[in-house]
């Protein structure tokens, strides 16, 4: 009797966690085809290459396509050193106690903080304290604050899965700790820290409330970090809200969505080969 109750527990266990993978990939793909039997009618060589105009928001994405990919790109370089020295103190020097705890504690509440107050908090800080203006720079610095959490767990979960037997080769050979970690382990992570950046990145891209309030809503190209933008996921929503394109907002979410996409296949392409690396 006790072994069929078993059973069954474990059959319906089994059929809820089959039913709720191919749910999630059934509104995966439902999403995904629904923009894009809506948005690849738009798609052209002009619509990405050329500058939205008229009242209507006729013509291209490209000013937008600028815009994301620069925030997103400074915002990495801003962050990446920052986040992975915290990952290798944590992870390599730290001494575990209430100072480390504080640590991770702070990176896993500003992990769950809304974009929305971040971009309040970018507004404050970045545009008006500090004088910076809508600008790509306010973006950058205010989407680095949303990456930096991602990337520094990520970084010091890659630094201790680098196998031991490697840090006591090289203190075999006479390296220093510092010698060690930065010689041998951080390039023996370099492919999963990488993996944690583009993941950052990817969404940092689809960031809407940070941007809105950090780098404004201007179409224009910007050239320098001073410059203001506007991002494909501004872009998005003001053709969304106010209804001028539909056709132009199903393009340039499908562009988005596209994009996006490339950094997630990018993060997982990188694993899949630092695992057959390491296997």
């Amino acid at each position: 009797m006790k072994r069929d109750a078993k059973n069954l527990t474990n059959t319906l266990a089994l059929a809820a966690f089959w039913v709720a993978g191919i749910t999630t990939v059934v509104v995966l793909f439902a999403v995904i085809g629904y923009v894009f039997i809506n948005g690849a009618r738009q798609i052209s060589p002009e619509f990405i290459f050329t500058n939205p105009h008229g009242v209507n928001a006729e013509g291209g994405v490209w000013p937008t396509i600028v815009a994301t990919l620069y925030v997103t790109g400074l915002a990495m370089l801003l962050v990446t050193p920052v986040a992975v020295l915290a990952a290798v103190y944590l992870a390599e020097y730290a001494v575990q106690g209430r100072l480390v705890r504080t640590i991770r504690f702070a990176a896993d509440t500003l992990a769950s903080v809304p974009s929305i107050v971040m971009g309040l908090f970018g507004l404050a800080l970045f545009v008006e304290s500090m004088g910076l203006g809508f600008s790509v720079i306010s973006g950058a610095l205010a989407l680095s604050f949303l990456m930096l959490p991602i990337v520094m767990r990520t970084t010091e979960e890659a630094i201790r899965a680098v196998p031991k037997y490697i840090r006591w080769g090289s203190y075999g050979l006479g390296a220093s700790k510092w010698q060690t970690v930065s010689r041998v382990v951080l390039p023996a992570a370099a492919s999963r820290i990488i993996t944690g950046i583009i993941l950052a990145a990817g969404r940092a891209v689809g960031e809407t409330a940070v941007v809105i309030f950090t780098m404004g809503t201007m179409i224009n190209t910007p050239i320098l970090p001073t410059d203001p933008g506007r991002s494909m996921t501004v872009h998005l929503y003001q053709l969304s809200m106010e209804g001028i394109n539909m056709p132009a907002a199903f393009g340039t979410a499908l562009l988005l969505m596209a994009m996006v996409l490339a950094f997630n296949l990018s993060a997982r392409w990188l694993l899949r080969r630092n695992r057959r690396m390491q296997g």
